[in-house]
């Protein structure tokens, strides 16, 4: 599943393509997603402009000119092709090739003025776009509960401190809930703690204010990391300029089990166990 910078990738290039462009016309091909597409409502987007997209943990925010917000999750599968003018396609998808059946998992697209288009394709339906007017946008179950955004001062020591206080859960298990930090999923929890040389099988109630003060600065540190390498590119995830991402090739830990330790002098090889069901990767030479 897309995680924090991979999203913000998405989020950057459609920014870059489709800010302030007007929808001429709206076209429902596959309402079938997590929750069904709501025809009537985004047959109402007609004319209307898009005036920002923003990120919020790993939803997509489209706002526009009717003060309505496109509030999108790509779930497994989704992605975004645009075409433009020439009639070239590029993807922005995580996991995924294109393939010449892929419009068959289309669902919706939004035809702008110059000649460009928008679709949204998810193969396993699992993602979903809504329309939300600002009150359903502020009270919407999905965004509502999030913690902080792990890039943003409010995720910080004092912050971690008070959040953890008789907390007995192990920190892989704090890092991906989303109600303590948003944003983070597997891939990028396995390379903070790493990082930070922490088990991820440690209960937070053991951690030192030093591991605390680690692990928010290595979570800022990957994640800006990522994001400017442009995301970690599993399968053939790319942003809309159709360049891949390249975080991937800087994994120390996620994919790498039996492989040896990246840590200078580090004799250790890595190994895979499973955290709340979660493949976890890490090196038990390095990771106290």
């Amino acid at each position: 599943m897309p995680e924090l910078p991979e999203v913000e990738v998405v989020k950057k290039s459609l920014d870059k393509k489709i800010k302030k462009l007007v929808i001429n016309d709206v076209i429902v091909l596959n309402k079938k997603l997590r929750y069904k597409i709501e025809t009537k409502k985004f047959l109402k987007l007609k004319k209307t402009k898009i005036i920002s997209i923003k990120r919020r943990s790993k939803y997509l925010l489209i706002n526009l000119s009717n003060k309505l917000t496109i509030l999108v999750h790509l779930g497994m599968t989704g992605k975004f092709f645009i075409i433009d003018q020439n009639k070239k396609k590029y993807k922005t998808s995580f996991y995924y090739s294109l393939s010449e059946n892929d419009d068959k998992h289309d669902h919706l697209a939004l035809h702008f003025n110059k000649h460009i288009k928008l679709i949204y394709n998810d193969v396993r339906k699992f993602g979903f776009i809504k329309l939300l007017n600002s009150k359903e946008l502020l009270n919407s179950s999905h965004l509502k509960y999030l913690g902080p955004e792990p890039l943003s001062n409010n995720f910080n020591l004092i912050y971690f401190k008070n959040y953890v206080k008789k907390l007995k859960t192990s920190i892989k298990d704090l890092l991906m809930n989303q109600k303590f930090v948003s944003g983070l999923g597997n891939i990028y929890c396995n390379e903070i703690l790493f990082k930070s040389k922490i088990n991820p099988r440690k209960t937070v109630n053991k951690l030192k204010r030093l591991d605390l003060i680690n692990l928010i600065k290595n979570t800022k540190i990957i994640l800006k990391n990522s994001i400017s390498l442009g995301g970690s590119s599993i399968k053939d995830f790319s942003n809309a300029d159709g360049r891949n991402g390249n975080f991937q090739q800087k994994f120390n830990v996620y994919g790498r089990e039996n492989n040896n330790c990246l840590t200078k002098g580090c004799s250790g090889l890595i190994k895979k166990i499973y955290v709340s069901n979660r493949s976890t990767f890490f090196c038990s030479y390095c990771q106290k």
